[in-house]
């Protein structure tokens, strides 16, 4: 492991990167077994208890419980809730858009990974599904597409801000496709990831005329945008950890865990690499496992 430049950004070996792959599978579980247990009656404390039992069956341990005094394994928002949001006694409705945020860490290396879906009334509905809102649909299709953008940006081994750039376009062409008016979410960015949750650089979900850090081999990037389908403007509640909408429009929030190495890129918490989705785009990705 080695550092790089005034923000200190972390380059990890392939030895490392291949240890954060196991954290990004056990992150990759987690998720599928909170996406399982969602159903209409349960509650967000609920989807907490199914992440946790992951954890402790693989042997890991979250990164979210503690974080500055975050008091759940998981962030669980719904609706207008953007992220952070606090697993409780919420009872979830069919028609909630539901977004978990979800880590781990294996040997002092961490993952790092989020999805959205609609609850429908026997559980998540997958994408395009008849029975969610067309509107709630194209909002977290746009997302998650530009989630998958921003981590095809990495592959030709440019600049950070191509990142940004390419989560941007991809909305823009998801709002031209659908005619709806999306809103990115700004003040809340993704980041580098190592020996912790959250490292230099920031990862931002916008262009801006910055063209960034060159990217380098070695570095894990979260890449997460954030998109709702009103303004992107957003405050905090009460709780000190819940951020939503400002205006109350819907939300969606996706994530992944990438790492850059010397053949590519490597998707460390999808559990395919991130082959199916990143072959659309035309890039291939390095098989870790």
């Amino acid at each position: 492991m080695s550092l790089l430049g005034r923000e200190r950004v972390e380059l990890k070996t392939l030895e490392q990167v291949r240890v954060m792959r196991r954290a990004g599978l056990v992150v990759a579980d987690m998720l599928a077994a909170v996406r399982a247990a969602a159903r209409p009656g349960r509650t967000t404390s609920d989807l907490d208890d199914a992440a946790r039992a992951v954890l402790a069956h693989a042997g890991a341990t979250s990164n979210f419980l503690g974080y500055h005094g975050f008091p759940a394994t998981v962030c669980a928002s719904v609706n207008d809730e953007v992220i952070h949001g606090i697993p409780g006694p919420r009872v979830l409705e069919a028609g909630d858009v539901v977004s978990i945020d979800a880590g781990a860490v294996v040997d002092g290396w961490h993952g790092d990974s989020a999805i959205t879906f609609v609850l429908g009334a026997d559980g998540a509905l997958p994408l395009g599904s008849p029975e969610a809102d067309p509107a709630v649909d194209d909002l977290v299709r746009a997302t998650e597409a530009a989630l998958w953008a921003g981590i095809a940006a990495l592959a030709p081994r440019g600049r950070l801000g191509d990142v940004g750039r390419a989560v941007d376009t991809a909305v823009e062409v998801a709002a031209a496709a659908t005619g709806r008016a999306f809103g990115i979410v700004e003040e809340y960015v993704g980041h580098g990831i190592g020996t912790a949750m959250h490292q230099p650089p920031d990862v931002l979900n916008y262009a801006t005329s910055s063209r960034g850090i060159p990217l380098k081999v070695g570095m894990c990037l979260a890449v997460e945008p954030m998109v709702t389908l009103g303004s992107g403007e957003t405050r905090e509640l009460a709780d000190g950890w819940t951020v939503v909408t400002q205006d109350g429009s819907l939300a969606a929030h996706w994530e992944h865990t990438v790492a850059i190495l010397d053949d590519g890129i490597s998707v460390l918490t999808a559990p395919d690499g991130g082959a199916e989705r990143l072959a659309a785009l035309g890039v291939d990705v390095v098989r870790l496992d």
